[in-house]
């Protein structure tokens, strides 16, 4: 048998996240990250979301577009194993898929239309700014939720890292949230940062190295302590002038 299908996208996510490495590995772990669902054309029309209002939440279908001239891999190194152990690619999350499509749930705030744009206000997403999206459903909670599955070795939540910030980091992020373009700034920050989100390798030795995370249009500066994580100044983001490591969620 043979099967070949074009899709296209349905809409773009616009998030916080403007680069790979720092999104959280999972949705619905970071709730004051906030963003939207843009729908394009010929897509965009209110007809089309009717009624999508009654939902909570949403599933998002999307492409991992970052990563797809990379190609697909039979097995691959999870996180939760710390790096040092393969799994199959069918059997994780991983973004190195034959199809590269990847699937979150997200919280719908609201539905937007304005001068013929539709856009859907989300929150909890783990998607780099600018994924495409390929298509949208709604969550429906006595079939999508199960209580009794079995996780493997994603059967708990991570273990979260404490976050604190220098006082030059403080006065930034309290200076920056008086500003409406930075949503929650303090909790995304500590939300991103509390996943640890160093390659696994990283974080069974001293680590001394000044880190960075992309968020909106600044640079997010950290350590690791003895205590956790501390911010340590907010500036400028230097994202898409200089190469930056991490991954796409």
């Amino acid at each position: 048998m043979s099967f070949n299908s074009q899709i296209q996208a349905v809409a773009y996510c616009r998030t916080p996240y403007k680069q790979k490495f720092g999104i959280p590995r999972q949705p619905g772990l970071v709730s004051a990250a906030r963003g939207f669902v843009e729908l394009a054309p010929p897509f965009n029309q209110i007809d089309a979301v009717r009624g999508l209002e009654q939902y909570s939440h949403l599933w998002l279908l999307f492409c991992f577009h970052e990563n797809l001239a990379a190609g697909w891999k039979t097995t691959v190194r999870p996180p939760r194993l710390g790096g040092n152990e393969k799994l199959g690619v069918f059997a994780t999350r991983s973004t190195f898929r034959p199809n590269g499509i990847g699937q979150s749930v997200v919280k719908l705030h609201a539905v937007h239309s304005h001068n013929g744009k539709v856009s859907l206000e989300i929150s909890g997403m783990d998607l780099l700014d600018g994924t495409p999206i390929i298509d949208i459903k709604p969550y429906i909670p006595f079939s999508d939720s199960i209580t009794d599955a079995k996780g493997g070795i994603a059967q708990e939540a991570p273990v979260l890292v404490d976050v604190s910030f220098s006082e030059k980091a403080q006065q930034q992020v309290e200076q920056y949230q008086q500003n409406p373009a930075y949503p929650h700034l303090a909790e995304l920050i500590e939300g991103v940062l509390a996943q640890d989100p160093r390659p696994a390798y990283k974080k069974a030795k001293t680590d001394p190295k000044l880190y960075q995370v992309a968020l909106y249009d600044l640079d997010i500066l950290w350590v690791i302590t003895d205590t956790g994580i501390e911010v340590t100044e907010l500036r400028a983001s230097q994202v898409g002038k200089t190469e930056q490591p991490g991954r796409q969620g």
